[in-house]
């Protein structure tokens, strides 16, 4: 997986069709971790399997438990796009220097379950310099075919 190329788990599209996901209405964050790398097949990929090695909060800078990326999702002619807010982590001495991943998962649900991850080609270093995500046009996007 090429840093930048955002991975959808594999039990998303089941728990999309099982009613776990309400891509327009809940809450989706952005939790960046270390190296602990996350795997498409993940059985039952939720916020708990990754929320161990999430980088560390701190005052003024990135907060625990992820990042609200405002998800909007809009259908098109069959193809159904998932979009939310550009990240934007200003540089501070007291950050992380130790972010590999990004994990995107749901709060709404009471399982938290993710959606995907993000390779950031880390270790990114909030101590060095600034941190941007940038979506581009959608996080993902899904065709019926």
């Amino acid at each position: 997986m090429a840093r930048g190329d955002f991975q959808l788990f594999e039990e998303f599209i089941g728990r999309l069709g099982d009613g776990e996901h309400d891509m327009g209405n809940d809450v989706f964050k952005a939790m960046i971790i270390t190296n602990t790398t996350p795997l498409a097949n993940q059985a039952a990929a939720s916020f708990s399997t990754y929320s161990a090695n999430e980088v560390g909060e701190f005052v003024g800078g990135y907060i625990d438990n992820g990042i609200d990326i405002n998800g909007t999702y809009s259908e098109a002619d069959g193809v159904g796009s998932f979009d939310g807010d550009d990240i934007a982590l200003s540089q501070n001495v007291n950050g992380f220097d130790d972010g590999y991943w990004l994990i995107l998962y749901n709060d709404t649900n009471t399982s938290k379950y993710a959606v995907g991850f993000l390779d950031l080609g880390g270790p990114i270093s909030q101590v060095d310099g600034p941190i941007n995500i940038n979506w581009g046009s959608s996080i993902f996007t899904i065709t019926l075919s």
